[in-house]
Formats: structure tokens, C-alpha cells, sequence
């Protein structure tokens, strides 16, 4: 098991706690600490002195996909589970996991699931628009977050492991390229880690402008993109010349665009009554900021892209 880590003093006691829960114990754990200044590397070292299976390395300034590749090599087995800082496991996540691959040698990725835990409206607004549901997810087509995935040593070596050259966006990268080379991968929804989605607008925006920029960068889901920027330039364009019927327009694209997330909130509202109707009312807001986010990251990600194909 592997994992990266930069200033996760707050949550890594439970990442660590939820490891020492595991059903199926991890034959190794390699976590990369990328340069904390908050006390996590001193957590880290504490957690592991007394494990002889758990290694600690330190490698200040290394990306995402430095840390992983990095923490991959120092790894001595041939499956390889990955998570992410910010998350706890279930207990059963890494036998799971394991089982998917050792159970079928012609498996190569294993992606688990992964679910909010929300405190507030706010998070729970969040946790409904930007997280899919287990009945969204096309297990066949699915791309795992490298916050709940396992896989083999040797496809990471195929395809030369995760791309470093990438600081966001390195986990959908690497999945195609999985995907490309040939090998199966396997969706089980039952491997789930947990994790808190961001708690305010401002930390939500430079998320999606991070992943935006990413995609830019990777030259990822031009389509997907272009269809966004499409869209709010008719929007605009249609707001400009005010009529029952231009806004009648408006409504009925507004309620299809936010059909799913409101979904999924009523689905939780049992759960969260007394927040379910602020949370309902936050829904546009954090849709719209995750789109304004996008739209400007992408190009700034493009930009990116353009530049370092110039000649010297």
C-alpha cells in the first residue's frame, strides 16, 4: 500500500488509524512525505516505529505522481494499492481490492469507490454536485482515483508509471494509459474510502481550476470543454435580449443541468433533513463556480502545453 502526503497533520491520524483496521493487514505500507512543515512527517515517523512493515520516506518538494512512483519503487510486491492523504479506508477496502486481482490473473486495475463525509450544508451541497453515485458509474468505462485503486506492478512499469511531468490530473492520465496498452481493469463499488469534500467556495474553485488546468495540460476532454464554453456564451447571449420565453429556456436547461445533483441530495435528505434544504439552495452556486473554475483553468493549462512545445 502506497500513499503521498504534503501538511495532512489534521487528518492523517485517521488514515493511519483506518490502515491499522484492515481485514486483509497490508504486506507493506510506503507513504512519501512531500516536504509537511506542520508535523505530519513526525506523525508518520511515530506511526511507523513500531511497524515493520511500514517505511517512511521523505522527498520535499516531490508532485503527486513523484511521490507515488517514488513510494512504487521502494515497494517490494507485485500488487500495488494506492490511496490518498485526506481519506479513511473501510475496513474491508484493501481485501477487496486484492481479492479483485488475485481472484482473476487477467485483471491488471482494480478501482474501488469512494464517499463524502460531510459536515454541513455546504459539504453536503458539495458532496451531491461534484461526487457520483455508485448507479452513475459505468463500471466498464469507469476511471479509478487513485485515492481507491489497486493494480500490478508490472502494468505501472509498462506503461512507465504515473506521469510526473503532470502536478493534477495524474490518476485519469495513467488510467488511460492502462487503458491503452490493453490491460482489463475491474470496478468493485464495495472498496470505499471516505473523505471530506472542500468546505467552502474559495477552496472548491482552486480545486477545479488545479484539475481544469490539468486537463489542459494533458490535452484532456477537448469535447467535454468546448461544449461548457458553448453553452454559458448561448446563456449569455440569450440573457442579453430579455423575453418569457428566453427565460422559460433558461429554467428548463438550468433544472436538466442540475437534474442529477438534486438527485443525489434527496436521495442523503433522509439522512440530513435539517441541512438538505440549505444544501438544495447551494447546488447552483457550487455548479456554477465549479464551471467558472474550469473554463478558466483549462486554457491556462493549454497555454502551458502550447509553450513547452516551442523550440528551444
Amino acid at each position: 500500500m502506497v500513499a503521498t502526503l504534503l501538511n495532512e497533520a489534521k487528518s492523517v491520524r485517521a488514515l493511519l488509524a483506518s490502515i491499522d483496521k484492515q481485514t486483509r493487514r497490508p504486506d507493506e505500507v510506503v507513504l512519501v512525505d512531500g516536504g509537511s512543515n506542520d508535523g505530519t512527517l513526525e506523525l508518520l515517523e511515530q506511526w511507523a516505529a513500531d511497524r515493520s512493515e511500514a517505511r517512511i520516506l521523505s522527498a520535499p518538494g516531490a508532485t503527486i505522481a513523484q511521490g507515488r512512483n517514488l513510494a512504487i519503487r521502494a515497494a517490494s510486491h507485485e500488487l500495488i494499492a494506492v490511496t490518498d492523504a485526506g481519506v479513511t479506508l473501510d475496513p474491508a477496502w484493501l481485501a477487496r481490492l486484492a481479492a479483485s486481482l488475485e481472484d482473476d490473473p487477467s485483471v491488471s486495475v482494480a478501482g474501488g469507490f469512494f464517499v463524502a463525509e460531510t459536515q454541513g450544508s455546504f459539504e453536503q451541497a458539495m458532496g451531491a454536485t461534484v461526487l457520483p453515485a455508485r448507479e452513475d458509474i459505468d463500471g466498464e468505462s469507469f476511471l479509478p482515483s487513485s485515492r481507491s485503486v489497486a493494480f500490478r506492478r508490472s502494468a505501472w512499469e509498462k506503461v512507465g508509471g504515473y506521469p510526473e511531468w503532470l502536478d493534477y490530473c495524474e490518476d485519469v492520465v495513467f488510467d488511460l494509459q492502462l487503458r491503452r496498452a490493453g490491460y482489463r481493469f475491474t470496478w468493485d463499488p464495495d472498496a470505499v474510502v471516505r473523505f471530506r469534500p472542500r468546505s467552502n467556495l474559495r477552496a472548491f474553485l482552486v480545486q477545479y481550476y488545479r484539475y481544469a488546468r490539468g486537463d489542459g495540460k494533458a490535452d484532456l476532454w477537448r469535447r467535454r470543454h468546448a461544449v461548457r464554453y458553448v453553452a454559458y456564451l448561448c446563456g449569455v447571449a440569450l440573457m442579453a435580449r430579455p423575453h418569457p420565453l428566453t427565460f422559460l429556456a433558461l429554467l428548463v436547461a438550468g433544472s436538466w443541468y442540475l437534474r442529477r445533483p438534486v438527485e443525489r441530495l434527496l436521495a442523503q435528505a433522509s439522512r440530513h433533513r435539517r441541512e438538505a434544504l440549505l444544501a438544495l439552495l447551494l447546488i447552483p452556486l457550487i455548479r456554477a463556480t465549479g464551471d467558472v473554475a474550469k473554463m478558466l483553468g483549462y486554457p491556462a493549462g493549454v497555454i502551458w502545453r502550447l509553450r513547452q512545445r516551442r523550440p528551444a
